[in-house]
């Protein structure tokens, strides 16, 4: 923006003008930016306020409107003028709520508040997007079950074609199977029917839904909006333009040979959950090994395989409504049956807890504890955690062993091939490849091997045609890589969304819930790639990372580290970005080591002018300062939620708000070091297996780069301790002050910093 014509604005409601002198901030604007248009009002998000700003830019005397008042996470609708840009300074949550009123540190914090926010402004261009375009409308849902059909109906509804593939000869998945269903209506007692029949007779005769089966997916290209997807299909290719995908591959029992510490193999009347509704809904229950003798002693064992190190880590949740499903139908078909359930944890969440309660009043028998040993002949021992005693079971008709739920991440063709995709899958980088995800060393790396050649062939579902790889990142238990909380459905994929029991362990009531969010979010990226604009967490966004090629050194950091897949390579090793896959993230421009990436509203050299505009006191005047690099998504909420319940931090730290850790670069530490700041904290998501980043790898990505900090901290003579990270969640509102004080206290043990007054 060569013409820049900023105006600024401040607030004196909400405390700030009792907190601060507003009178004296008024005079910044002019004295240090030269920027002319500086007004101040009560209360700027009043209709007077607003109008008092839009006035100015419709009249034409700013194309730039810097607000100090509140955080930029609040009031977004009130200060939203037709795409100008919008900064702001927040002088309410992270100074007046925070800070002692009338203080001269409180004051200082105010101004470099808003010089921060000049500065950013000199930096900060309204977004060019990528070009509006017309895009396919196709929904592909991979996987004909429950949780596909669905998918298919949902997305026919809302008006967009639906192509649903299927690689079995038949739609229905595992429903097909069962006799009855868990309760999935008011008043959530009584097994009900299974509707899957009826369920894929509608989508059969939907006219926007079309359906292949016996169909494998051979490459996926692209990206959201113009996704083309080659489908080996009756002996011949495919190819179909899709506009967004839905995952919907479902579940499979878990193996039961390998539990014959539960006596799996010993009988044939020990069977698995899964084979006994191959045995229920044709009369009474008889035993599988004579098929003569009605089994009426049956006890189910709860658990088997599941929470257990050796076999499945995890609950799958849906085991103990299913066993009470069965217990039901078993007592319904014959009263005097006896059915025992034996369980550690009984899982029956919400409406299933009715359902629990009419099974106890049927008289199926609950007894918690965990399973001793089961015999051939036919005997339970169980260790009661009742009683304290061990209980034997003698003279059983049927062992039910209730296996767990395991996600069908990739087409197990072969064991061996599943077994080595997973160890790939959950890094998401190849570690034969030698190309590591820290930071920049100063070395370009070795020429990167691609990672699909050494995965074995036939495990993905999509084969997608990514530099990363042909599949979607999963997690270590096998299921899509998808936070629970932050981004259900979404997967490292830009517009590819996973949904039902891939996703996590689900029931039929609770997968048909999940295919239409999943249906949604895909419907969303088609209209957003669209526009040009992100999809989650920076939703609308429509900025996107440019690359200045003139200097580009082609050392692919960007493209090793990029989360989502966004950014490819020519043959010569230039990177280019896929602009609709990438989220806006910055993890690219952190990574880059000549500081060539950058936003047209973030970029390398706006985070250093607003680190420059920060008043930093000489060693004389005893007001050390601090940095903070707060990620937007997290820290920076558990900040302003601090804030709100009025807990105070050092007046001497500065907070600058960042996309994600992971586009921190090195340059911003060495910036802030060298402008004399005494202590630099990077505080953002929690990383790891159980990581709460929106941006998958920043915060892991920060940490590995900070590791290497200590050795330019040492060259520089200065402590280690003065760059630190901390991670936090956004529910550490309550802790968040007290870490940055104790950051604070160290610092202010420590000798100045030598290089300020440099």
């Amino acid at each position: 923006m060569s013409d820049r014509k900023p105006g600024v604005y401040l607030c004196k409601g909400c405390g700030i003008g009792e907190a601060v002198d507003v009178g004296e901030l008024e005079k910044l604007p002019a004295s240090e930016f030269k920027i002319g248009t500086c007004k101040t009002h009560d209360a700027l998000c009043s209709d007077e306020g607003v109008a008092l700003i839009k006035a100015d830019i419709d009249g034409g005397d700013i194309n730039q409107a810097i607000i100090g008042a509140c955080s930029h996470r609040v009031m977004t609708d009130k200060f939203s003028f037709n795409g100008t840009p919008v900064i702001r300074a927040n002088l309410r949550e992270q100074v007046a709520w925070s800070q002692p009123a009338g203080e001269e540190d409180t004051q200082m914090l105010a101004a470099d508040q808003v010089r921060m926010a000049m500065a950013q402004a000199s930096k900060t261009d309204a977004p060019s997007s990528s070009a509006v375009q017309e895009l396919v409308q196709t929904v592909m849902i991979v996987g004909g079950g429950i949780t596909g059909l669905t998918a298919a109906l949902e997305a026919a509804k809302s008006g967009h074609k639906a192509l649903l593939v299927e690689r079995s000869d038949k739609l229905g998945g595992w429903a097909n199977k069962w006799s009855k269903r868990m309760p999935h209506l008011p008043p959530y007692r009584g097994v009900e029917e299974n509707h899957v029949g009826k369920l894929i007779a509608e989508v059969e005769a939907h006219g926007d839904i079309t359906v292949m089966t016996d169909t494998m997916i051979t490459k996926t290209s692209g990206a959201p909006g113009k996704f083309e997807v080659t489908m080996a299909h009756g002996g011949s290719d495919k190819i179909e333009m899709i506009g967004a995908i839905v995952v919907a591959t479902g579940w499979r029992p878990y193996d039961a040979s390998k539990l014959t510490h539960l006596g799996y193999g010993a009988s044939p009347d020990i069977v698995t959950g899964v084979e006994l509704e191959d045995m229920l809904g044709d009369g009474k229950l008889m035993r599988k090994s004579d098929g003569q003798k009605e089994a009426k002693y049956i006890a189910f064992i709860q658990c088997a395989g599941s929470r257990d190190p050796d076999h499945l880590p995890y609950c799958s949740s849906v085991c103990c409504g299913v066993s009470i499903k069965q217990s039901l139908q078993i007592k319904r078909e014959n009263p005097d049956a006896s059915c025992y359930v034996i369980f550690d944890e009984l899982r029956t969440p919400g409406t299933a807890e009715e359902f629990y309660r009419e099974a106890q009043e049927a008289g199926v028998i609950f007894m918690k504890g965990k399973v001793k040993s089961v015999g051939g002949d036919m005997s339970v021992v169980y260790e009661d955690d009742l009683l304290g005693q061990e209980v034997p079971l003698n003279g059983l008709d049927m062992i039910v062993l209730a296996t767990g739920m395991v996600p069908n991440s990739t087409n197990p063709d072969t064991e061996a091939a599943e077994e080595e995709m997973n160890k790939y899958l959950i890094s998401d980088i190849n570690p034969a490849a030698g190309v590591s995800v820290a930071g920049y060393t100063g070395d370009t790396p070795d020429p990167v091997k691609r990672p699909e050649e050494s995965i074995p062939p036939g495990g993905s579902i999509l084969n997608l045609q990514y530099r990363q790889g042909p599949h979607i990142p999963i997690l270590a238990d096998g299921f899509s890589d998808s936070h629970y909380i932050c981004f259900p459905y979404e997967t490292r994929r830009t517009g590819i969304y996973t949904c039902g029991p891939v996703r996590r362990p689900m029931d039929m009531a609770e997968s048909a819930d999940d295919a239409a969010g999943a249906v949604l979010k895909a419907i969303q990226a088609i209209r957003s790639a669209g526009e040009g604009a992100s999809v989650h967490p920076r939703t609308g966004d429509l900025s996107f990372p440019k690359i200045g090629h003139d200097i580009c050194t082609k050392c692919r950091r960007c493209t090793v580290e990029c989360p989502f897949g966004a950014i490819d390579e020519e043959e010569d090793g230039k990177p280019v970005i896929n602009e609709s896959r990438c989220r806006r993230c910055g993890t690219c421009m952190g990574a880059c080591p000549v500081r060539t990436i950058s936003f047209d509203n973030y970029s390398p050299s706006m985070v250093g002018d607003m680190i420059k505009a920060i008043d930093v006191p000489d060693e004389f005047e005893e007001k050390p300062r601090i940095i903070i690099f707060a990620c937007e998504n997290d820290a920076y909420p558990a900040l302003d939620m601090a804030g709100i319940n009025r807990q105070q931090w050092s007046a001497y730290v500065r907070v600058i708000p960042v996309r994600c850790l992971g586009s921190v670069t090195m340059l911003w530490v060495s910036t802030a070091l060298e402008s004399g700041f005494d202590g630099i904290m990077l505080m953002g998501c929690k990383s790891g297996d159980d990581y709460q980043c929106h941006f998958i790898k920043g915060s892991g990505i920060a940490k590995e780069r900070m590791s290497k900090v200590g050795a330019t901290l040492k060259s520089m003579a200065l402590e280690e301790e003065r760059v630190q990270m901390e991670e936090v969640s956004i529910a550490d509102s309550h802790s968040v002050a007290k870490v940055i004080n104790k950051f604070a206290a160290t610092i202010g043990d420590m000798d100045p910093n030598p290089f300020k007054g440099f």
